[in-house]
């Protein structure tokens, strides 16, 4: 079983150097951004679909407006 474990390094305990810890930090920091860049982008796509379904009910707003209008003639000539 001792041969499993990895042999002592004359007596000291293992450290994370300052650099690693640096490092660390960075890639948890990049991390947080890209979490935060995610969830942005995702309202603005939210945003995006609703005011592209606002879009379109104008643009059905106004053909119905126009065929009402061309049709009210018509509807008023017939007896």
């Amino acid at each position: 079983m001792a041969e499993d474990q990895p042999p002592a390094r004359y007596g000291f305990e293992p450290f994370d150097c300052a650099p690693a810890l640096r490092l660390e930090a960075h890639e948890r920091v990049a991390k947080l951004q890209n979490e935060a860049l995610q969830q942005r982008l995702q309202k603005m796509e939210e945003a995006l679909a609703a005011l592209e379904r606002r879009l379109w009910l104008a643009v059905y707003g106004v053909v119905a407006a126009v065929l009402a209008q061309v049709f009210h003639p018509l509807l008023a000539a017939l007896p």
